[in-house]
């Protein structure tokens, strides 16, 4: 049973959120104001404080600062007028899990709570996962063998049967939307709809009506009514992609439902609610975007639940050849051909390439390979890649598609130093530099390079 400190200034809706909570099986504690409530704190456990920002005495962010200092892990929702977003976002910024907006439903309060106790529970088992990872996740349509894929895995395993929303980040064709799938598919939520929506693939005025759907008349053309994609996957999960690129007048309604489960659909007037699990993706840096005033922070806060950022290719090739053989068993069948298997030269070819496009670039790859190849094997004349083979006319690019010259220099480091095992001096001979010259170049990358270490 999990228990929740309240501190709330007004006697009556303190006692409400004492009975609602209580109704549903948490055990509660009260407090008037912040001192009070801090004294709780220090001799009973609390799993998670529920508190208005504007209290008598010390205010709801002295409070939250202090909550954080006693225990910087223990969840804290805070309470604020519907005028103090400004307010709210600063408590999120200070270490605030979630806010909500008053007047609110006890059923909003209630989700809210339910929400985040679950992702406290998923961030405490988080603190294990490196030990966990002796354990091996996999999942039918994921090549996993990498340690860091394996990571990616685990998360997915942890966050699916909660409620929380999820970030996906990573490049494009890292297979954001895969995973994506799979969490919906290890969640409580499996048996509803899964509905997929990119926003860059909608032109901007018709990206509303497709999230929330239209009434008849809102607008020329509009002959019947429609739901949205919302509606749709009530019960369900929406995978959101692209999200940096959603609009800014769409972005204030996609904060409202994540905040009230609820909208109204362009041209109507019925508030409609629903049950929907979020997935966003993105390829962008949303904190970028925020300070460029594209994205609003509120709505970041809202989605940056629960992040995961999946690798790119270049940062898992353990992985190449067996996703390698996964699409080549696809593309042999689908086009007729008797390939079955890949050569060694093949391989180190693939292993070898830089993969600006990730894993839609490799399947592409050997889609192509499966069509052109002579033999039952795919040799190296087999493979067709995106870049300048050696031996290319003087006056061609020599630097891998999408890689700059920086990119570069850091990935022959990296692959020094995997040939030397670690070792920082022979990693220095390999690369042709002074040891000093290699310390410099470590710390640009970000690679630690303790004295004396090697």
């Amino acid at each position: 049973m999990a228990t929740i400190l309240i501190i709330e200034d007004e006697a009556k809706m303190r006692r409400l959120l004492e009975l609602n909570l209580g109704e549903e099986g948490f055990k509660t504690l009260s407090a008037g104001e912040a001192e009070t409530g801090l004294k709780m704190l220090e001799s009973e456990a609390v799993d998670l404080v529920l508190t208005d920002l504007k209290l008598p005495g010390m205010s709801g962010l002295e409070l939250l600062q202090r909550v954080k200092q006693h225990d910087a892990e223990l969840p804290v929702v805070v309470m604020t007028a519907f005028g103090s977003v400004e307010t709210a976002v600063e408590a999120m910024k200070a270490g605030a899990a979630d806010y909500v907006l008053k007047p609110f439903s006890l059923a909003e309060i209630l989700m809210v709570v339910k929400k985040e106790l679950d992702v406290s529970r998923l961030k405490e088992e988080n603190r294990s996962l490196r030990e966990a990872l002796g354990e091996k996740y996999s999942h039918p349509n994921i090549v996993a063998r990498s340690a860091k894929m394996q990571e990616v895995l685990a998360m997915v395993e942890r966050v699916a049967p909660t409620n929380s929303t999820v970030l996906l980040g990573g490049e494009s064709g890292v297979g954001k939307d895969l995973i994506a799938r799979v969490i919906h598919e290890k969640s409580r939520r499996a048996s509803g709809p899964f509905i997929k929506i990119n926003s860059t693939a909608i032109p901007e005025n018709l990206l509303e009506s497709e999230l929330f759907g239209y009434e008849k008349g809102a607008f020329t053309g509009a002959t019947t009514s429609k739901p949205g994609k919302f509606e749709l996957a009530d019960k369900g999960t929406l995978f959101l992609d692209e999200i940096g690129d959603v609009p800014a007048a769409t972005q204030v309604k996609l904060l409202r439902v994540l905040q009230e489960r609820e909208f109204e659909r362009l041209g109507g007037t019925r508030t409609i609610k629903v049950d929907v699990r979020l997935i966003a993706a993105t390829n962008r840096d949303l904190r970028a975007a925020l300070e460029e005033g594209t994205f609003r922070e509120d709505l970041y806060y809202r989605l940056n639940v629960v992040p995961i950022d999946i690798p790119p290719l270049r940062d898992h090739k353990d992985d190449i050849p067996d996703l390698a053989n996964l699409f080549l068993k696809k593309f042999a069948g689908e086009s007729g051909r008797p390939v079955t298997a890949i050569s060694r030269e093949a391989t180190n070819l693939l292993l070898a390439h830089y993969w600006p496009g990730n894993v839609r670039e490799l399947q592409n790859v050997i889609e192509r390979a499966c069509a052109l190849a002579k033999t039952s094997k795919l040799e190296a004349d087999d493979i067709h890649l995106d870049m300048p083979r050696r031996g290319a006319a003087a006056g061609d690019r020599f630097l891998p598609d999408g890689m700059t010259l920086d990119q570069w220099e850091d990935e022959m480091i990296r692959e020094a130093l995997k040939r030397a095992g670690g070792n920082k001096s022979q990693a220095a001979r390999l690369l042709g530099l002074s040891r000093n010259a290699l310390r410099y170049r470590l710390s640009k990358i970000g690679i630690a390079d303790e004295d004396g270490a090697e």
